[in-house]
């Protein structure tokens, strides 16, 4: 077994690897783990980490002492230490710093009869997937999860200082809000319960309280898919507007876009860099963003087919699917607006059109590079004649729609809203091929372990 070390924990003053040029020329003491080891000679290179990034470390034999010297010699890839040592600038290590250790305090070293099972060496998705719990470690895992809680941070701070309130909707649902088949059943009690698809409906109420509102939370999709755009389990951001009309939803999404990937190029440059993402096509993205119909996007296909750029020829009246938005989005540098779809296609929720009551008031916003569907949202039917319609044209259950019913009773207005899948968000920003990277632990059609 791998036992830690009857050892005292270090009273010094502690800094962490991303602080530590703020320490050049001291002496200072960083908490983590061995990344990686190479000797060369009289001289050690250990490669520490601590959850904040990396940092290179030195070892002449002849700087400590002979117990020191094979200590660090002996440790083994992902051994807990705390480390002391002085910092000095070098522009060809990784972060610009590295470390002239001094002192090395061993936690536990990992036994080599049984080793640390993810090595820098290549290893398939499956086993990686498998020891997901581990493979968060590594620098490129680490640097995602960092920028995924910078896209956290700064949705939920636009939206906070722009006088939104957060309101969390419940999970536990007595009913489907975005269809039937997609749905994870649950027991409860006597009764038979759902987990939630989105909060929407709920924060809908909410809006009619206070204004301008938003959630944040899991949402589950019991969809059969193995897309690499699809999870079962991911996390929702989903404002709504009182008063709020289709335009006024296509300005915030754009707004709320441009800001979050300001942010992350501003505080997450080192972890883009880490994960190899060209920054540039980043730097382009700014509102206003363009703006095509549904007819213009359907257009665009049938030329593409007719010119031989893609495959199969869309049939007017259809919902876009992943190769559909992919060329879509594939043709704009900056996310692409694509707004009035078929009522047929969309929520029962989504107000219609005025001018062509057969279209919905309702928008997809497409992100950039082939990634598709970001964004998704619509002005809300106000008529509580047309959502009761809709409800039974749904074939949904009334009864379980008759708190949602009331919003239109009483005092119903104009309002709308999206949501924004935050792993998709996170796909999209650091350049990933599939979604499954972007949450710490994936739940997808065949992965429920760990």
């Amino acid at each position: 077994m791998n036992t830690p070390a009857n050892t005292a924990i270090t009273e010094k003053p502690v800094t962490t690897i991303r602080e530590i040029g703020q320490h050049e020329g001291q002496s200072v003491t960083i908490r983590g783990w061995l990344y990686n080891l190479r000797e060369s000679g009289k001289l050690l290179f250990p490669i520490f980490r601590d959850g904040s990034g990396i940092i290179q470390g030195v070892v002449p034999k002849n700087a400590v002492s002979p117990e020191m010297f094979e200590s660090i010699k002996n440790l083994t890839q992902e051994s807990s230490v705390i480390v002391t040592g002085k910092v000095r600038a070098d522009k060809r290590a990784p972060g610009g710093y590295e470390l002239d250790v001094t002192d090395a305090q061993v936690l536990q070293r990992v036994n080599p009869d049984d080793p640390y099972p993810i090595t820098p060496k290549e290893h398939g998705v499956d086993f990686l997937m498998e020891h997901r719990h581990l493979w968060v470690r590594s620098p490129r895992q680490a640097a995602v999860l960092r920028i995924r809680a910078e896209i956290i941070k700064a949705a939920r701070d636009f939206l906070d200082e722009r006088g939104f309130t957060l309101t969390d909707p419940p999970i536990l649902t007595p009913a489907a809000c975005e269809g039937t088949t997609t749905l994870f059943p649950v027991d409860y009690f006597d009764e038979q319960a759902y987990l939630t698809q989105s909060g929407q409906l709920y924060i809908e109420a909410t809006a009619m309280a206070l204004g301008k509102v938003y959630s944040f939370g899991p949402t589950f999709r019991a969809e059969k898919s193995k897309t690499r755009r699809h999870l079962t389990e991911f996390w929702m951001v989903e404002p709504e507007v009182a008063y709020g009309t289709l335009d006024d939803l296509m300005v915030l999404a754009e707004e709320f876009i441009s800001f979050i990937v300001a942010r992350v190029l501003e505080r997450r440059r080192p972890e883009l860099e880490t994960i190899g993402r060209d920054i540039s096509k980043l730097e382009k993205i700014a509102a206003p963003f363009p703006r095509i119909t549904y007819d213009e996007a359907v257009q665009m296909l049938q030329d593409a087919h007719a010119k031989g750029l893609i495959e199969n020829k869309f049939e007017y009246g259809g919902d876009f699917g992943s190769p559909d938005e992919t060329y879509i989005s594939s043709q704009f540098e900056r996310p692409v607006m694509v707004h009035r779809y078929p009522a047929a296609v969309k929520a029962f929720y989504m107000e219609p059109d005025p001018e062509r009551p057969e279209l919905a008031l309702c928008v997809d916003v497409l992100a950039p590079e082939g990634y598709g569907e970001i964004i998704g949202g619509s002005q809300r039917a106000e008529s509580y004649d047309l959502l009761i319609k809709r409800i039974h044209e749904h074939e949904l259950p009334e009864e379980a729609f008759r708190w949602y019913l009331d919003l239109r009773k009483f005092g119903s207005v104009p309002h709308a809203g999206f949501g924004m899948g935050i792993e998709r968000a996170v796909a999209w920003i650091c350049g990933l091929e599939h979604v499954r990277e972007t949450i710490p632990f994936a739940r997808t059609l065949h992965r429920l372990y760990p």
